[in-house]
């Protein structure tokens, strides 16, 4: 048998893939077809991608030439030159983070630098962006319990892109650490447990005081009207289950944990020991927040990861609040709305009895107190 040369190999193989037929090949070099066959079989198996050829490059261009064409149509569909620049941020900025910012500037034709300012203007304002992170929080939260508690970020984001949820796993496991979500597998346990050490959970669900500033809880709860967002930080005091301090917010953050703390701290001055009990969010459980209380001697306590039961007096205090005047009023303005806040806070102190103190109000509770004290000393 005619031994055949590496260069005449090659070149078979150059041409078969410039578009030649195995057929023509094997008639014009006399090699048969199965030979022809096991070396195209051999090349692939070498490489993975095919070599670049002119038949690839003009497929390539013809693409271009299409898609460009397409683009250009849909933007005379359109009309994107005329569109107004602020319903073209907001289109924009659904997409974002699931393509990249040149092209979807380049799509809509909006100075990159508009959309930039536009994305920092709106995660400061939280409107569409926090709604969409509150929405990612409920079905992660539902995921996560669905499953045992043993999926991680990687695995809820895929399930969530599998129901078509645009989402990055670096936002999944933001969110998860924010929510206080950990995988318990086997090989997470020890990290797991040392998690629980430092959020650990005094309160134990014993909603009992002997006395005011003994123990506060807290929550923050996210609430909106007119496409707007807010959260309201609360802060409850569970001897007569009064409100201590509360502040609404555009962002659930630290500062708004810790200026809500620091306004009841500074209205009600603790003298004796306190101990504050929340969630192991990282609003509460940052390392700024942290050192602020401890600066305080302040004992901090944490619910456990997705056991709203470990917090059920803020529960069942955002519930109250919700159902009797939240959902029941049309709020015209911001104003309105933080006015309505206050007045039912007013409300649930001085006026609402509460079946905890016997019927008695909040402050008709802690009124007593003070009296019964009174008395004793004198």
């Amino acid at each position: 048998m005619k031994r055949i040369s590496t260069e005449t190999k090659e070149s078979i193989i150059n041409q078969f893939y410039n578009g030649e037929s195995v057929a023509k090949l094997s008639e014009s070099s006399g090699v048969s077809r199965s030979t022809i066959y096991e070396w195209l079989k051999a090349s692939q198996n070498e490489s993975s991608e095919k070599p670049v050829t002119k038949t690839t490059v003009d497929g390539l261009k013809r693409t271009v030439t299409r898609m460009s064409a397409l683009i250009e149509i849909l933007q005379k569909v359109f009309d994107v030159d005329n569109l107004p620049t602020q319903f073209k941020l907001e289109e924009l900025e659904k997409l974002y983070g699931d393509y990249n910012v040149h092209n979807l500037c380049e799509a809509l034709r909006v100075p990159r630098g508009t959309f930039y300012n536009h994305i920092k203007r709106n995660k400061r304002d939280n409107t569409w962006y926090a709604q969409r992170r509150e929405k990612l929080r409920e079905q992660i939260q539902k995921i996560y319990d669905d499953n045992r508690q043993i999926f991680g970020a990687k695995k809820i984001t895929a399930v969530l892109k599998s129901r078509g949820e645009r989402v990055s796993e670096d936002m999944v496991r933001q969110l998860m650490r924010d929510m206080g979500l950990i995988s318990i597998r086997e090989e997470a346990k020890d990290y797991y447990d040392k998690e629980m050490i430092k959020h650990k959970n005094y309160l134990n669900r014993q909603f009992h005081a002997n006395r005011p500033n003994e123990i506060w809880v807290s929550d923050v709860t996210y609430f909106r009207f007119n496409e707007k967002g807010f959260y309201i930080c609360v802060i409850i005091d569970l001897f007569a289950r009064k409100v201590v301090g509360y502040k609404i917010g555009k962002n659930n953050s630290t500062q708004l944990t810790k200026s809500t703390f620091k306004l009841a701290y500074e209205s009600r001055i603790p003298k004796e020991p306190l101990m504050f009990h929340s969630d192991n969010g990282s609003n509460y459980s940052s390392k700024v927040f942290r050192s602020y209380l401890k600066n305080l001697n302040v004992t901090q306590s944490f619910s456990r990861p997705h056991i709203p039961y470990d917090n059920s007096v803020m529960e069942s205090f955002f519930a109250s609040m919700k159902r009797e005047e939240l959902y029941r009023s049309k709020y015209s303005s911001e104003k309105e709305f933080r006015a309505a806040v206050k007045s039912y806070i007013d409300f649930y102190n001085d006026k609402r009895p509460h079946s905890k103190n016997h019927y008695k109000t909040p402050s008709q509770k802690e009124a007593d107190y003070s009296g019964n004290n009174a008395n004793r000393s004198n």
